[in-house]
């Protein structure tokens, strides 16, 4: 095949230290350009270009595929403008503000024959893989409930949008919350109704500091996801309980599996996008969207959970 040619939306924090060495370390993918309203920023990477808006990028014949690493905001906009000039579109997570604007994405990414995914990027790890093959195995007997906690300390330099909800949609939940929904629902399935809360505990902030979210799955089994910027006490957990065991990942980014008194090591890639980049290759190169870790009309199924937990809210947090 020839290689894949990408024009990059965003240079952001995670652009530049995932995004960006992911496509140039992926043998089979050229960067081509940037969306950026600061063209001194392209200055780190040579015999690419600049345009304003993602609109001006893919008229750009030479342009294959965008990936779309700005905020969240703005994420419907580019991805169904590049879906409608005939791009392949990988984007960052939550892939929408509400499950409305993600069903326009999906309906978008429908008609335009395109290959659209969204970069929930621990579907590809290792150890979620294996955790997955030892549930349907049976290996912890029937799944009962899945537990995941994500604790840290509100530091927001940088990535100041985070904390505005117009950018961002919403705090822990939108940002890291997110991730762990999607890692049950890759265990479990479509999540068939979502309920939780959030709160400002610590930080008055304009998005919520804290949020625990409670999803039902088919088979009666619990997701429970508790987020939060208020805690000095860093945390990264996650188990599944079934009737006769249970797996545990702890830390989630980490590479130990703890099951049946024993621990496997399963690391993820040095670089946590270099795998979802390759995968997206891989389906451009096969023509065949059945290979996209997370086809985007499964990415909505988070964004309808969320929506169904701060739809939960009788108030301000």
């Amino acid at each position: 095949m020839n290689a894949v040619n990408w024009v990059v939306a965003g240079i952001g924090d995670i652009a530049r230290k995932r995004v960006i060495p992911a496509i140039q370390s992926e043998p089979r993918s050229r960067l081509v350009g940037f969306v950026t309203r600061d063209p001194a920023k392209i200055a780190a990477y040579p015999g690419t270009r600049a345009w304003p808006t993602v609109e001006a990028a893919v008229a750009n014949p030479e342009a294959d595929a965008v990936y779309i690493a700005l905020p969240v905001a703005m994420h419907a906009g580019a991805a169904i403008a590049a879906l409608r000039a005939g791009k392949h579109v990988l984007c960052e997570k939550p892939m929408a503000m509400n499950f409305a604007e993600a069903e326009r994405m999906v309906a978008a990414g429908c008609s335009s024959g395109r290959l659209f995914g969204v970069s929930y990027y621990r579907r590809l790890y290792p150890k979620l893989l294996r955790a997955r093959r030892l549930i349907a195995e049976g290996a912890i007997g029937r799944p009962l409930v899945a537990e995941a906690n994500c604790h840290s300390w509100f530091v927001i330099e940088g990535r100041e949008w985070l904390a505005d909800p117009a950018l961002s949609g919403g705090g822990p939940l939108y940002d890291i919350a997110s991730h762990r929904i999607d890692a049950m629902n890759f265990l479990f399935g479509k999540p068939e109704r979502a309920c939780g809360l959030l709160s400002n505990a610590v930080h008055r902030i304009a998005v919520e500091d804290s949020a625990t979210a409670l999803i039902g799955y088919p088979g009666g089994v619990h997701g429970v996801v508790d987020v939060r910027w208020n805690s000095r006490v860093a945390r990264d957990q996650f188990r599944i309980i079934g009737e006769n065991g249970e797996i545990g990942l702890d830390p989630l980014n980490g590479p130990e599996l703890r099951v049946a008194g024993r621990t496997e090591m399963l690391p993820a890639h040095p670089n946590l996008h270099f795998p979802i980049v390759e995968n997206f290759v891989d389906a451009i190169a096969g023509d065949d969207p059945t290979r996209l870790a997370c086809p985007a009309e499964q990415a909505a199924w988070v964004d309808w959970a969320i929506e169904e937990v701060v739809s939960a809210q009788s108030g301000s947090f």
